[in-house]
C-alpha cells in the first residue's frame, strides 16, 4: 500500500526499500503514535506491506469490531508538523579525502600531543586546562567541515599503546560530525566536541595496570573501571568553567537507552541528547580500534553489530551516526556485483550506498587485478555493492594503505 495511506494501528510488515531507506531500525512493528506515523510518511519510501492479522486493515474503520487494534484514523492535518529543518545544515564537503588527508594527519599529530599532556596533568592531580581544549576542538571542527571522512578515518587508526588519548580525539570528531548531522547549531556542536574530548578523563584516575591490562578484567578490576565516569565528573567539576553538557556526557556516556547502563541506570529521554550521542560515538570508536586486549572490528561490520544490540542506543541517534560515517565507512572491504573486491576510499554526502571504491582483486579468480577507482554514484556506472567482506577471511591486512 502507498506510504501516505498508513495510519495509526497498522502493523508494518516490511518497507519497499533497503534497510536504510526508512527511519526505523526494525522492519516489523505497530504504528503506535503520530510521531511514528509522521516519520513513515516523511521517509521517502514509496510503499509498505502491512499484516492485517496483527493490526488495522486498509478498509477498517475506527471503532469497528473487525479492527484488531482500535485506533482513530488520523487525517494529514492532524499529524504533528514535521520537524523543522536543521538550524545549521551539514556542511558541504569542500575537498576530497585525498586533499584533506595531509592536513588531517598533521592535526592528528598535534591533537595527540595536546591530549596526552592534558591527561597526564590530570593523572598528576593538576587542574585541567580547559581553555587549551577549545582551539583543538575548533581545528578538528574545521577539518571535518572540509572533509569529515579524512579525519574520522585517520582517528580510527590508533596503536594500542595510544588508545586512551587518541580515543578522546576520535570521539570529539565523531561528536562534532554527529551534532551537525542531527542539525544542532554550531555552538551546540562545539559543546558536543568538547564533551567528546573530555568524556574519558576519569580513566586518568584508574590504576595503569588495570587500564592497560592486555587480558580480561576480574570482577574487582571491572568495578574499578566502572568508576571512571564519576571520577572524571569530579575532575571536570573541580576544573570549573565547563559547560554543563561536558560534565553530563562525562558522567553518563555509559548509560544505555533501556536503563541497563551505569552509573545512574538512566533510560530513554532521561539521558540527555549529548550523553546519548556520547554513548554511540564512544562504542563505535572503541570497537573499530585496536585495544590492549582485542583487535579492531572493521567499520562496516561494527555498524552492523551495533544495530543488533537492542536497547543499547537511541535509534534516532544511531541512525544519524550511520549517516555520518557511511554504511560503508572509509576503509571498508566490499564485493561488487562484477565480482571485484575493493576498498572504500571516499564517501560522497547523501550517497550512502554508492561510495568511491578502489578495486584491486577478483573474487572469481582469487587474483590481483589492475587497481581502478570506481565512483558508484556516477551515471552510467552499472556496478554496485553486493556485500561487505571480512578482510581476515581474504588474508588482507593492509587495506588502510589504499586510502591514506
Amino acid at each position: 500500500m502507498p506510504t501516505q495511506a498508513v495510519r495509526i494501528g497498522m502493523f508494518i510488515q516490511g518497507f519497499d526499500g533497503n534497510w536504510l531507506s526508512h527511519p526505523f531500525w526494525k522492519n516489523r512493528f505497530v504504528i503506535e503514535d503520530t510521531e511514528d506515523l509522521a516519520r513513515v510518511r516523511q521517509s521517502g519510501v514509496a510503499g509498505v506491506w502491512i499484516d492485517t492479522s496483527k493490526g488495522l486493515d486498509v478498509a477498517a474503520r475506527a471503532g469497528s469490531a473487525s479492527a484488531p487494534l482500535a485506533a482513530p484514523f488520523v487525517a494529514p492535518a492532524e499529524i504533528a508538523a514535521p520537524a523543522a529543518p536543521p538550524a545549521v545544515p551539514v556542511p558541504v564537503q569542500t575537498c576530497s579525502v585525498r586533499d584533506e588527508l595531509q592536513r588531517a594527519a598533521k592535526l592528528i599529530k598535534r591533537s595527540k600531543k595536546a591530549v596526552t599532556e592534558l591527561f597526564q596533568e590530570a593523572r598528576l592531580g593538576n587542574a585541567i586546562n580547559i581553555e587549551g581544549c577549545m582551539p583543538l576542538v575548533t581545528d578538528i571542527s574545521e577539518s571535518l567541515a572540509r572533509n569529515s571522512s579524512a579525519l574520522l578515518g585517520l582517528a580510527r587508526l590508533k596503536h594500542k599503546d595510544e588508545y586512551t588519548y587518541m580515543h578522546s580525539v576520535a570521539v570529539c570528531a565523531l561528536m562534532l560530525s554527529l551534532a551537525r548531522q542531527l542539525g544542532l547549531d554550531e555552538e551546540r556542536a562545539r559543546e558536543a566536541g568538547l564533551a567528546g574530548l573530555l568524556h574519558d578523563v576519569g580513566k586518568m584516575a584508574m590504576p595503569l595496570e588495570v587500564l592497560n591490562k592486555p587480558g580480561s578484567l576480574t570482577d574487582a578490576e571491572f568495578a574499578i573501571m566502572r568508576s571512571h565516569p564519576e571520577r572524571g565528573h569530579a575532575m571536570l567539576l573541580a576544573a570549573g568553567s565547563l559547560p554543563e553538557s561536558a560534565l553530563d556526557v562525562c558522567l553518563h556516556h555509559h548509560e544505555k537507552y533501556d536503563g541497563s547502563g551505569y552509573p545512574g541506570h538512566l533510560a530513554g529521554e532521561d539521558i540527555s541528547l549529548l550523553a546519548r550521542m556520547g554513548a554511540v560515538c564512544d562504542v563505535y570508536d572503541a570497537i573499530t580500534s585496536n585495544r590492549p586486549y582485542k583487535q579492531a572490528w572493521n567499520p562496516a561490520e561494527s555498524l552492523a553489530r551495533m544495530a543488533q544490540w537492542t536497547g543499547h542506543f537511541d535509534t534516532r541517534v544511531f541512525h544519524a551516526l550511520v549517516r555520518t560515517v557511511g554504511i560503508y565507512p572509509l576503509g571498508s572491504l566490499v564485493r561488487l556485483e562484477s565480482g571485484r573486491l575493493g576498498v572504500v576510499v571516499d564517501l560522497l554526502p547523501g550517497k550512502l550506498t554508492t561510495p568511491v571504491v578502489r578495486v584491486f582483486f577478483s573474487a572469481k579468480n582469487r587474483a590481483a587485478i589492475v587497481q581502478q577507482e570506481v565512483d558508484l554514484s556516477r551515471p552510467g556506472v552499472n556496478d554496485r555493492i553486493l556485500s561487505r567482506e571480512d578482510p581476515a577471511e581474504w588474508g588482507f591486512s593492509n587495506l588502510d594503505d589504499f586510502w591514506r
